[in-house]
């Protein structure tokens, strides 16, 4: 009972913390690392220990394929270089980085644990980054470079930090041995991910009720992170490469009845995981402390500030080095490049991009689920909580400021791009009033070319009275933007917009008889 009672303590706190996060426009992330931070010196506080077998599947998991399922594929393919610097080379050059520099501050740390603790400190979580650019509205490629980031380092990442923790339990480790492994792994799992894509969709398409459809999520989401892992495969990658697509199939598994009170609960869940491992770093980290002497405590604090400013550097100096190579390359062809910085054709915006590197979730997900006995284990744990504490107060803080100075010149994409979807759906829908001639259809032809009116003068349409017919309406209406996502006319930014505009408007006109 003690236990629940903590829990219920924690996310009531968490809900004070986002109460104050949102006064004070800063991201939520922050105070919860400052929360976590605070009830590692609470004195008697309960502990929370969980398998560290369990806790990458119940912390990432989720997180990953609610990810992968907002991701845009059309904006990634379009970015691809941008994405890929930062995913693979990004990462390995932290990785990197951090491996040595922990061997010189620790000269007694194996060279597998040294890049384990690189692997864990190398993705950055976007949540925090992105919260802080919603509130002012920077380039939508800058937006799209980090979520594309966000979902695949996470891959590129942990696959590293896999075999590193093999690496120490089997007592060696082989470059060359590995890398047919490390293949094979990564192909079985993109297969194994888009293979049960389509069953899972099949099965989703019978689901007619909410509870059950969320029940259903949540289980297949753990149990093809969990079979993945029983097959010697990826859970990142298979996950990653399921959500991707489950969210592309070409006729969408749930009605608006269905997802509408899913991304809500999706996006709880999220926040709670945020909480929990917040929380359970919080309360790792407050026995590390108290076995630490002043001195040893101080030392060890000492070096994983060194080690976060590390993260920091490296990510700043490949990001502004991608950036002049782009430079460095348009001027020597004579010619525009058709890439760009890892964010925009400029250095201010690559700076963005190099200044939103905090980390989150995934980091403390994986400095949690190191087994006991790993080398350093209670070091490497201190060390991740400093470089998310760090990042999230360093670089959370101040971006929002970084974003005012810099004036990024802002990007109506997604809005040119809603429009487009709101002006078809809105056509659609009086094409297939054609040859009706009823008073209903009358009513409803005047209010739909009134909406299409001011689509065209850029405004927001919103719902009429009279809705007899639009639950036929709605279906057409789904059809052609699923149409324009499909030939890539819009991204997926705008297509859920749109989307979720005509969730509203059906669960609008439901039959008073229809159940959930």
């Amino acid at each position: 009972m003690h236990v629940f009672e903590t829990i219920l303590a924690l996310l009531l706190g968490a809900t004070i913390l986002s109460l104050f996060a949102r006064r004070m426009n800063i991201p939520y992330p922050t105070l919860l690392a400052l929360g976590g931070a605070l009830i590692a010196f609470i004195p008697g506080a309960s502990r929370l220990d969980l398998p560290p077998d369990l806790i990458l599947a119940l912390f990432v998991a989720p997180v990953l394929l609610d990810a992968a399922y907002d991701a845009s594929l059309r904006d990634l393919r379009r970015n691809w270089a941008a994405v890929l610097s930062l995913v693979l080379v990004a990462v390995a050059l932290t990785t990197v980085a951090v491996a040595f520099t922990a061997r010189q501050l620790l000269p007694d740390l194996p060279w597998a644990a040294a890049f384990a603790l690189g692997a864990l400190l190398a993705p950055p979580d976007a949540v925090a980054a992105l919260a802080v650019m919603r509130q002012v509205d920077p380039p939508h490629r800058i937006r799209v470079v980090l979520e594309g980031e966000s979902l695949l380092n996470d891959a590129s990442a942990l696959l590293i930090y896999r075999l590193a923790v093999g690496a120490v339990a089997a007592g060696s480790f082989s470059v060359t041995g590995a890398l047919p492994t490390f293949a094979l792994v990564v192909l079985g799992s993109v297969v194994v991910g888009w293979l049960l894509a389509r069953p899972v969709g099949l099965l989703m398409e019978r689901i007619q009720d909410a509870p059950t459809s969320v029940i259903f999520q949540f289980v297949i989401t753990f149990g093809v992170w969990l079979a993945a892992e029983r097959l010697g495969l990826s859970g990142v990658v298979t996950i990653v490469v399921f959500g991707l697509s489950v969210a592309r199939r070409s006729v969408s598994p749930m009605p608006a009845h269905l997802r509408v009170p899913s991304f809500a609960i999706w996006e709880t869940v999220t926040v709670v995981l945020n909480v929990l491992a917040f929380t359970l770093i919080g309360l790792q980290l407050r026995p590390i402390l108290e076995a630490l002497s002043g001195p040893e405590r101080l030392r060890s604090v000492g070096m994983a500030l060194v080690i976060l400013a590390v993260v920091i550097a490296v990510r700043i100096a490949w990001v502004m080095t991608y950036h002049a190579g782009l430079v460095l390359k348009t001027r020597l062809s004579g010619g525009p490049s058709t890439d760009a910085a890892p964010s925009a054709p400029s250095a201010r915006a690559g700076l963005v991009v190099g200044w939103s590197g905090m980390r989150g979730i995934v980091t403390l997900a994986a400095a949690l689920a190191l087994p006991e006995g790993f080398p350093h284990r209670d070091f490497i744990q201190l060390t991740a909580f400093v470089v998310v504490l760090g990042t999230l107060v360093i670089q959370g803080l101040t971006l929002r400021s970084l974003l005012t100075v810099l004036r990024l010149p802002r990007d109506a994409t997604i809005q040119t791009e809603l429009s487009l979807a709101r002006k078809a759906a809105l056509k659609a829908a009086m094409n297939e009033l054609e040859g009706d001639a009823t008073p209903a259809a009358e009513r409803l032809r005047l209010e739909y070319l009134e909406a299409l009116g001011e689509a065209r003068r850029g405004g927001d349409p919103r719902d009429s009275a009279d809705n007899v017919l639009r639950r036929r309406l709605v279906a057409a209406s789904r059809e052609a933007i699923e149409d324009l996502r499909s030939s890539g006319a819009i991204g997926d930014d705008a297509f859920r917009r749109a989307e979720e505009e005509l969730d509203r408007l059906e669960l609008s006109i439901r039959p008073a008889n229809a159940r959930d």
